[in-house]
């Protein structure tokens, strides 16, 4: 389950370290402690509306920016499988997956018994690979020439890093 005060804390610390400034220095403008402040951005600490005002005044934003960043980010993680259910310690054996719409590609073809004795029917680099480690997982997705890698530290925190082959069509222009 996310929790709405670990996720406006994400959204402050954020916003403060993006303007590279110190806790020390968002605290004395927005006159909280700083124990406290680093307690709201860690999520450990629920924050009055009020208080809320003050840090986004230090930080230079308005309360409705903050919010709204909150807000989308709680969609996103509504609408991501995974990040609304508890989050599985023990370590899972690596799997490869197909695609959505591709055909089996001979790894995933070779790791599962059923599709063993049919073979690949393409040889499109369309794959899925999904590695779980303890909690960081990561995913990477081929899709003709562009190559995306989602590293998932958190539920709330992912990395996306995508790569394209500089293979180009050439087109002229009669």
């Amino acid at each position: 389950m996310v929790l709405l005060r670990r996720v406006i804390g994400d959204a402050l610390r954020a916003r403060r370290q993006g303007q590279h400034r110190t806790l020390r220095e968002v605290s004395t403008a927005a006159n909280v402690s700083l124990g406290y402040l680093s307690e709201i951005e860690r999520g450990q600490k629920e924050a009055s509306s009020e208080l809320l005002a003050a840090i986004c005044d230090a930080l230079g934003a308005r309360l409705s920016e903050l919010l709204g960043d909150v807000s989308g980010t709680l969609a996103l993680a509504e609408g991501v499988d995974g990040v609304l259910a508890p989050v599985r310690h023990d370590p899972v054996p690596q799997e490869r997956v197909p695609a959505a719409g591709a055909e089996p590609t001979e790894s995933a073809a070779a790791s599962s018994p059923a599709s063993a004795a049919a073979p690949a029917a393409s040889a499109e680099p369309r794959a899925v690979a999904s590695v779980a480690v303890d909690q960081p997982r990561r995913q990477i997705a081929t899709e003709g020439t562009v190559s995306i890698s989602v590293h998932q530290d958190s539920p709330l925190k992912a990395t996306l890093r995508t790569t394209r082959s500089r293979q180009r069509d050439v087109v002229y222009a009669a």
